[in-house]
């Protein structure tokens, strides 16, 4: 991951831990880092292993106090931001910055529904995970622990794939109008190239005639 003023990566397909380990490096180098669609992060093992390991952890409170922490955190953004914070020493003035460097949400809210979205290839599941073992989403362990935005991300995301479909369809016939344009002008060019030749040529012609 080369070094620029923001990076935007599409959580969709990778699994957690991986996509954590490269963020949180990222983030220590000094890289701002935008994480978007954290409901598609995948985690490896089956659904019912994964949901158990979250009630266990769920059990994990203070006893005289409950307020004080920990903090169980439901929604799958705040579930990577957690996962991230782990990997960063936090407490110290370094690790803060750092963590202050990082933004991570559920779908792709404005504007970043209108950049350039990265993959991290030594995160994705299809690339990591070998073929047949099982995986869980993400999104799907939040709504059984408690989780209540999942229709609502939903229906967000529903509407901006269909506004993104409109303005692609818009921008094809677009760039078929410009490439068509551009061609008629090669053309035109062409021929203005040929009829001043045999302008040319036609007047040498004439003055040879009229030389005594």
């Amino acid at each position: 991951m080369g070094f620029e003023k923001v990076v935007v990566v599409d959580g969709r397909g990778h699994l957690i831990g991986r996509l954590a380990s490269v963020v949180a490096k990222q983030l220590l180098n000094g890289q701002r880092v935008v994480v978007v669609r954290c409901e598609l992060l995948n985690v490896s093992g089956s659904f019912y292993r994964n949901k158990l390991k979250y009630f266990a952890f769920l059990r994990k409170r203070m006893n005289s106090n409950p307020s004080h922490g920990p903090f169980h955190f439901r929604a799958p953004s705040k579930i990577l931001w957690r996962t991230i914070r782990g990997m960063i020493p936090h407490k110290t003035q370094r690790g803060m910055e750092a963590l202050n460097r990082l933004k991570v949400f559920e779908g792709v809210p404005p504007p970043y529904d209108k950049t350039k979205r990265m993959v991290v290839p030594s995160a994705l599941r299809v690339l990591r995970l070998k073929p047949g073992r099982k995986y869980a989403s993400v999104g799907r362990i939040s709504r059984e622990v408690g989780w209540k935005y999942g229709d609502v991300v939903e229906k967000l995301e529903t509407k901006r794939k269909e506004k993104s479909a409109a303005y692609f369809e818009a921008k094809k016939k677009l760039n078929a109008l410009r490439a068509k344009a551009v061609g008629s002008t090669q053309r035109r060019s062409r021929y203005f190239f040929l009829f001043s030749i045999n302008k040319k040529i036609l007047k040498n012609q004439i003055m040879l005639q009229l030389q005594p």
